[in-house]
């Protein structure tokens, strides 16, 4: 734990309540400090832990490579893990040096060095992630253990549910501390925490009156020799009081009862805990009031320094949100010979897990006999049974657990079963898995692959099995995005978002999906952001990807004889080959792009702005850019909807044509 001078000790079991109160007077004068200067308009934001500083106590049971997933009111636990008040000065005032570079809120810690996972504000969004982590560690046959910590409020959203669910399903080493307060900001949870209501089978759950350390090292620490002992995870619900407004931007007394805040004053553990150590003659009110003294003085240096340190460069903004790109190699497969897509994809699949031990699979039925519902995964469980898994239905878990296995430092592959049914995994990709490199200033880094069949043009998929999707994925940053259309591609980008340390989302278009392909004999690798030139003309640019590449080629061959088109597959959306798009425009002076996502804000929007937006591509433009796309429309089940919804040869044609006229 840190002492009041700041200092990190070694982690140990030993409990000294004396310390242990200096460190929660620490934390709470760190609290009291930020309050202080935010009223004098230094700074724009502050949450505070005051009444939460018992917990801390969970710290001192914990070994260097444990991790704990922290939530924003966890600051003594922070301090107790080794995370000094000077860093948390940093923090406050957001500055270069601190854990996030000036990125996150006060309150949303980050330690690669000291395994603290860098706090997302979404509530309850550390929990899965909290597991993946600890499926890691069970993995590889460690006794290590993870404490995720989330509000009584954020009990009731979904993912807290799954994390508990996957953490028993698994018997992970994972200690799930429930820190209840009894308010969501301003809302009494007396009616809503699931505990309260009898939801949860009691067995896994220990109830602390958490207001007093005693308490919260006797109950943590069985909980914590418990899971290292192999024996699975705990729910802790802690009671306790939050002794401040919810944040700088809430006032308790607003919706809280003068006699409430009195009451609760009374039970201050700092005062408790004081009392307690006076009266049995372990510290005296003058030594009492000297250790105050001395942590003020400490905590006004901090704050006072951290005031006065360097503030963020505006030029570093994009520093950290992707990491160095892999360079390509060609991929393990066969050339010369006909290939599908999904016999390509699981070749590549069986040659990582065969190469390296930190890969594994998980998603919805892919383990054998099943093997995936497209069968992209054959094969693998049976030879890899102790990293090929099949994953409930739910697919915040797919996704949560991802994010934390790959900042743990596996490199999971996972399925879902239909890019359509990304919606439960949402916010767990685009508040997690995009933002966790960035957020942390480049501390945290998770390489995921996500990949799922995608798109439509097979008559009855309907709205829930056809959907493309890509722009909406494309516009989260932090977040890579391939689409390959042939198997030799498919096979290559696969083999290169293995190696990439950021995450992937790998789109399998699924009306090419088994459909045999010669391959050419030289397999080349390709790298992200590179475009393929698919048929070579001299009168009209025509970019697609994916399914779209089809309807490309049945236009361009419709017109050979009156027009020369040349088709750009683009392959990578994000990052996207701006440069081939930009150097076949200036040849042919026409563009139209193909696309089977809805219209408005998508990809065939940006590659239109973007050329058109560009005084040196613009100068080559003979004719005004057309997008030929489905509408901002859903596909319905029966073919006639479908087909009317999706561009066509016919459409695409008419496109080339008018860009001659």
């Amino acid at each position: 734990m840190a002492t009041a001078t700041g200092k990190q000790q070694s982690p140990s079991t030993t409990y000294n309540k004396l310390e242990f109160l200096r460190l929660m007077f620490l934390s709470r004068e760190g609290d009291r400090r930020e309050g202080v200067l935010l009223r004098q308009s230094k700074g724009w934001f502050q949450v505070s832990g005051m009444g939460h500083e018992p917990l801390a106590a969970l710290a001192l049971h914990l070994r260097e490579d444990d991790y704990i997933f922290p939530y924003y009111r966890d600051r003594a636990m922070m301090l107790a893990k080794g995370i000094t008040n000077a860093e948390l000065a940093l923090a406050y005032f957001a500055k270069r040096d601190s854990s996030s570079g000036g990125r996150q809120m006060p309150g949303h810690y980050s330690s690669r060095e000291k395994n603290i996972w860098s706090v997302p504000t979404p509530t309850g969004g550390n929990a899965l992630p909290g597991c993946g982590a600890a499926w890691g560690m069970k993995l590889e046959g460690k006794d290590s253990v993870v404490i995720a910590t989330v509000g009584d409020a954020a009990a009731r959203q979904g993912e807290v549910y799954e994390a508990i669910s996957f953490a028993i399903q698994e018997n992970l080493p994972y200690i799930l501390v429930i820190e209840d307060n009894q308010y969501g900001i301003s809302t009494n949870t007396e009616k809503f925490n699931p505990f309260k209501l009898g939801i949860f089978n009691e067995s896994h759950i220990v109830r602390i009156d958490a207001r007093h350390p005693d308490n919260v090292y006797r109950a943590g620490g069985e909980a914590i020799k418990k899971a290292r002992s192999g024996l699975g995870p705990t729910v802790l619900w802690c009671e306790l009081d939050r002794l401040s407004s919810h944040t700088s931007s809430d006032d308790h007394r607003v919706y809280r009862t003068e006699a409430d805040l009195s009451e609760m004053i009374k039970r201050d553990p700092i005062v408790v805990v004081a009392q307690e150590l006076i009266r049995s003659g372990e510290l005296t009110e003058d030594e009492w009031g000297r250790i105050q003294d001395e942590i003020k003085d400490q905590v006004d240096r901090d704050y006072i320094e951290a005031e006065n340190a360097h503030d963020p460069i505006a030029s570093e903004l994009n520093e950290h949100l992707y990491g160095e790109l892999p360079v390509p190699e060609p991929p393990p497969i066969e050339g010369g010979k006909k290939w599908r897509m999904v016999d390509a994809l699981n070749t590549v699949f069986k040659a990582a897990l065969d190469k390296d031990n930190r890969v594994l699979f998980f998603g919805e039925d892919i383990e054998d006999p099943k093997g995936g519902v497209f069968k992209l995964t054959d094969g693998l469980s049976t030879a890899h049974p102790d990293r090929v898994f099949n994953s409930p239905l739910a697919e915040a878990t797919i996704l949560g657990v991802a994010c934390g296995l790959a900042c743990y430092g596996m490199r999971p592959v996972f399925e879902l079963q239909f890019v359509d049914f990304i919606g439960p995994g949402w916010s767990q990709l685009v508040n997690n898995i995009a933002t966790i490199r960035w957020r942390s200033f480049g501390q945290w880094p998770c390489p995921v692959i996500v990949y799922a069949p995608y798109g439509a043009y097979l008559p009855g998929g309907s709205l829930w099995h056809s959907q493309a999707n890509e722009s909406a994925i494309a516009h989260t940053p932090g977040l890579r995005v391939m689409i390959p259309s042939t198997p030799q591609d498919a096979a290559a980008m696969m083999w290169t978002a293995m190696k990439a340390d950021d995450p992937t989302v790998f789109l399998i278009p699924k009306h090419l999906f088994r459909q045999q392909m010669d391959t050419p004999s030289d397999i080349s690798a390709v790298g992200f952001g590179s475009a393929a030139v698919r048929r070579e003309g001299t009168d009209v640019t025509v970019v697609a990807w994916g399914n779209c590449i089809e309807q490309a080629e049945q236009a361009a061959e419709m017109l050979k004889d009156e027009v020369s088109v040349e088709i750009i597959d683009l392959r990578t959306i994000v990052p996207w080959d701006r440069r081939s798009v930009a150097d076949s425009i200036a040849k042919t002076g026409r563009l139209v792009v193909v696309q089977e996502d809805s219209e408005t804000c998508s990809v065939g929007q940006m590659v239109i702005q973007a050329m058109t937006g560009d005084p040196e591509t613009w100068g080559s433009f003979i004719s005004p850019p057309q997008l030929v796309s489905k509408g901002d429309v859903h596909i319905g089940y029966n073919p006639i909807y479908e087909y009317a919804a999706l561009p066509d040869v016919e459409r695409v044609a008419a496109a080339i044509r008018l860009t001659m006229e």
